[in-house]
């Protein structure tokens, strides 16, 4: 599972707090430190700039719980 965050945004920090208190293992990319991946999130998201973003094989997650 990869997980797209940013450390400004309060949905990207509560899916992974949700995500740590499960135990669910997962690879963070923070796109303020990886600014090149904004393009994969744009391509995952039809060109939005939002987080955070899951994959998780060919599952797409944008936002957490429906917003973000």
């Amino acid at each position: 599972m990869i997980v797209y965050t940013h450390p400004d945004c309060d949905y990207s920090a509560a899916l992974k707090e949700e995500l740590d208190r499960d135990g669910i293992d997962y690879k963070e990319v923070d796109l303020k430190l990886n600014n090149e991946a904004w393009s994969k999130v744009e391509d995952l998201t039809g060109g939005e700039r939002i987080t955070p973003v899951v994959v998780d094989g060919e599952n797409v997650i944008v936002g957490f719980k429906g917003v973000g």
